[in-house]
């Protein structure tokens, strides 16, 4: 049988992206950043890039943030109660509803398998189902429930496909803009090498420098920070990765423990203070594989031959026992048999997406309890390299810094391209600025790395 994209996106058991991942609602379409009102303030050594383009998940009305996660006293089983079917209507996908590995794409896929599941075994072929949300779980959802003889219908609120998985093609620059997933662990070797052997290429981002104030450093080692967690697990109550190194003997403000936490921002989407300990997010790896090339086919091809309809955000849900009145944002309103909802955790917690009747309490208190992180991506090209560096993946020591973490894809692709990734309430910083305060704020960052 030929492997097809379609085949990922219906089976549950795929590689995770361990980095920004929402539902399903994509990011407004980036585009390159306007004529700054005023020029950047130069920086020692950094010139002004010939490029950039920014994310903007954190203000984004479609998602309010980039990934969830579990705080402090929240049980990992809180997902398991968010997604819970409602009178055999109204189903939930998304990362956010899986407690094995949520804010990765195997969360949001898997999560989407199962909703189709919990759909299957309790309706008949033909009936009506839509779903809302035209990521990489909406996208699990309706291939399956179509090749179960459904009539499946897509609501997207943007006017493209993706989700978190967000490649922007743009003809200056010489690779896809990944916004979104594309950095994959050690526990994505399946879906990277599916990716290969699809033709979609992907980069090996080996090595990890570490830069303090005198230079460079040893890798700042994560062993104390899993230890203290090991150690809090055994205690009688949750508390949060701060307070587990604090009783460990770490001290969270040491400049190499917060460069460590800063990088894990990057993918938690919050802070150590915020963290549980008891369910943690998975500790920045050493070395990551990135995404080459444009990441949209694998949500198209899944979608091939399902209704889609972009640019359709849905403003209420009514429901009862025999179906589900779907009300899109022109007030205009369909049925449906029943619904599948994988709209990013924030939109739940906005309340953006009306219910009636309101969700039962025992969702409610999970869409409450859950935390929605801020994660936040710059890419810079520049016509010159002014680093000698050949590390793939660059952190921060010591610096007062805005940008702790960048992707130096130069090693890997000969483009003189950076990708700064920030993470927690750094990110929430990062988005307040506009695009000429973010640049400064970028180049202040990298002024540690000039030649």
């Amino acid at each position: 049988m030929r492997i097809t994209r379609r085949t990922l996106l219906m089976g549950a058991g795929v590689g995770a992206v361990s980095v920004l991942l929402a539902s399903c609602t994509p990011d407004p379409e980036p585009t390159a950043s306007p004529t700054p009102t005023r020029e950047p303030q130069p920086q020692p050594g950094v010139p002004e890039p010939a490029d950039r383009l920014r994310s903007s998940w954190t203000t984004d009305p479609f998602s309010y943030g980039a990934v969830s996660f579990t705080p402090v006293g929240v049980l990992a089983e809180t997902r398991s109660q968010l997604a819970r079917p409602v009178v055999d209507r109204v189903f939930f996908a998304g990362e956010a509803t899986d407690a094995d590995e949520p804010g990765t794409m195997r969360g949001a896929i898997r999560s989407g398998a199962r909703a189709a599941d919990e759909v299957e075994d309790l309706a008949e072929a033909g009936e009506r189902i839509a779903v809302i949300g035209a990521g990489l779980a909406g996208a699990t959802v309706a291939a399956r429930l179509a090749a179960a003889d459904m009539q499946v219908t897509v609501f997207e609120a943007r006017d493209r496909i993706g989700g978190r998985v967000h490649s922007v093609v743009d003809d200056s620059w010489p690779m896809p803009v990944q916004l979104g997933a594309w950095l994959f662990g050690e526990g994505d070797e399946d879906l990277r090498q599916r990716m290969e052997a699809w033709e979609i290429g992907v980069v090996d981002l080996p090595d990890a420098q570490w830069h303090g104030p005198e230079g460079d450093i040893e890798p700042v080692d994560s062993a104390p920070l899993q230890a203290a967690i090991t150690a809090a697990q055994a205690a009688p109550a949750d508390i949060s990765l701060a307070d587990a190194l604090i009783e460990a003997g770490g001290d969270p403000e040491d400049p190499s423990t917060a460069a460590l936490l800063a990088a894990l921002a990057t993918t938690a989407g919050a802070d150590a203070a915020q963290l549980s300990s008891w369910f943690p997010p998975a500790l920045p790896a050493a070395a990551l594989t990135g995404a080459r090339d444009d990441l949209t086919p694998l949500v198209e091809d899944a979608l091939d031959g399902v209704e889609v309809s972009l640019s359709s955000p849905i403003s209420r849900l009514a429901y009862d026992d025999s179906g589900v009145s779907v009300r899109l944002g022109t007030g205009e309103a369909l049925s449906f048999d029943r619904v599948v909802v994988t709209v990013p955790l924030g939109v739940l917690q906005e309340q953006d997406l009306e219910f009636d009747p309101p969700l039962p309490f025992v969702n409610r208190t999970a869409i409450g309890a859950l935390g929605m992180g801020r994660i936040e991506t710059i890419w810079l090209r520049f016509d010159e390299a002014f680093w000698d560096s050949q590390a793939a993946i660059w952190h921060t020591v010591g610096a007062d810094v805005g940008i702790r973490t960048w992707i130096n894809l130069r090693p890997a692709t000969g483009e003189n391209i950076l990708v700064g990734i920030v993470g927690g309430a750094a990110a929430e910083e990062f988005a307040d600025l506009d695009d000429t305060e973010a640049l400064e704020s970028a180049m202040e960052s990298l002024a540690v790395y000039a030649s």
